[in-house]
């Protein structure tokens, strides 16, 4: 089938039917709640870690502070794995085609294990001048180096798994990777316990034991996959020409990923230059916001494989109308946890700082966050929603945009004598931003592109 674009639709949508909304809203919940799980059990692997290594001495723990960021940003550059297959391998699901959509899948399952290897090629040999960078102490730096070298032979299996999420997630499947998370958390838990003091082996024992955690849940999730390709006769041999197209296709995700980590650098930068309650109390709502941003993202991830089927099978009104009780779900729960966060400011303070000061800057900063919380619900449904159609081009350039946008408004918070609450105004703003530019493309219809592959 060749893909077909809709042309805007200028008449207004007719209201969605109780019975359409229902379908919609089993649909949502079934993969929402499991990809909620799954999202918040990956970030108790850096937990775990830091509880076990903690109690080994302070410089342990700040070398395993410097390693992890590190590795969190190497490995979330690549979250286009993920976010690309889903669409993709959705879209042949809509189009009836299950052996293509595993093709696809394993591309991109090839492809995370290719950079994988040359991340390892980079990372090894200038672990000390990466630590470096980020100014690590002469006590923290030896153990930062460590952990970051064998950490680094988990990268690939790391990436592996991102890609292979995205496969089950285009298959219409989120409760296998809320199991493997869930299964790999407990033996990183396991493991580390074990390797750091029952083998004695401190801050290296935390990192074999998160690699060989990784690797088994890569090994899990290819079992799956090996499995599905072999039942609808899939080949599983890599293919130059759909890794190479897969690169192409995330380059545009890249882009899009990379100026969001622009912009909460600079956040943070700006923070830090205000002083030192003020970074305190901004990594707290920073923490929190991502939080926040977990539970957004699950209707997200949701939206990305539900959109992409319904452009795959050749049906535009039922993509515009899932789309538009996305949206909805996005406004509910926006509004939910603004509430929730108004509500729990005290308790939000007091469970993060004892510092009077830090709790005094802290408590504006979470107004700002609690307000922005129904435009970040509407931003994370849409972004979901055009990554589902694979509309990454368009992504990328309003990222860029919104970027563009932020920068000199927060620079200039300082200059203007503005405080903290001032800057996360401008966080505010950057949504702001991009919910402009995701709600212009949604109703011009041009992200409407049917068909088992976009063009």
């Amino acid at each position: 089938m060749n893909p077909v674009a809709e042309p805007p639709q200028k008449s207004r949508p007719r209201p969605l039917s109780k019975e359409t909304r229902r379908r919609h809203d089993r649909e949502i919940i079934a993969l929402a709640v499991p990809a909620f799980g799954a999202l918040v059990a990956e970030p108790l692997f850096v937990m775990v870690d830091s509880a076990v290594v903690g109690h080994l001495g302070t410089p342990q723990l700040a070398g395993l502070g410097v390693a992890a960021a590190l590795l969190t940003t190497a490995v979330n550059i690549f979250v286009f794995l993920a976010y690309a297959t889903t669409a993709a391998v959705a879209r042949r699901v809509g189009a009836g085609d299950l052996p293509g959509a595993i093709r696809q899948g394993m591309d991109g399952i090839w492809l995370a294990l290719l950079l994988g290897v040359a991340v390892i090629a980079v990372v090894v040999p200038t672990a000390p001048a990466l630590v470096g960078l980020f100014g690590a102490s002469d006590t923290a730096a030896p153990f930062a180096v460590t952990y970051l070298r064998i950490s680094a032979f988990g990268i690939p299996a790391m990436l592996a798994v991102l890609a292979a999420t995205g496969v089950l997630r285009g298959l219409q499947d989120t409760r296998t990777p809320l199991y493997v998370a869930l299964g790999g958390f407990t033996a990183n838990a396991g493991l580390n316990a074990a390797l750091v003091y029952g083998a004695g082996l401190g801050i290296a024992g935390s990192a074999w034991g998160t690699v060989i955690a990784q690797n088994g849940m890569a090994a899990v999730y290819l079992y799956v996959v090996v499995r599905g390709a072999r039942r609808h006769g899939a080949s599983l041999r890599p293919d130059a020409a759909g890794i190479r197209a897969c690169a192409q296709a995330g380059v545009p995700l890249l882009i899009r990923t990379l100026s969001l980590r622009a912009v909460l650098l600079i956040a943070t930068a700006v923070a830090a230059g205000l002083g030192d309650t003020e970074i305190a109390a901004h990594q707290i709502t920073l923490t929190l916001w991502s939080l926040l941003a977990f539970a957004l993202d699950a209707i997200a991830i949701a939206g990305q494989a539900i959109i992409g089927r319904y452009l795959g099978a050749d049906d535009p009104v039922g993509a515009r109308a899932a789309c538009r009780r996305m949206v909805q779900w996005g406004i509910a729960s926006g509004v939910l946890l603004g509430l929730l966060v108004v509500a729990s400011r005290p308790l939000i303070a007091t469970l993060f700082t004892s510092d009077p000061s830090v709790r005094s800057a802290l408590m504006p900063v979470l107004l700002v966050v609690a307000v922005s919380q129904p435009v970040s619900g509407i931003v994370f449904i849409l972004d979901g929603v055009l990554m589902g159609a694979g509309d990454g081009r368009y992504l990328a350039w309003s990222m860029l945009g919104t970027l563009a946008v932020f920068a000199p408004v927060a620079l200039a918070v300082p200059a203007l004598g503005g405080g903290l609450t001032a800057l996360w105004w401008a966080m505010t703003l950057m949504m702001l931003t991009r919910l402009v530019a995701l709600q212009l493309r949604a109703r011009s219809g041009r992200w409407i592109v049917t068909g088992a592959v976009r063009a």
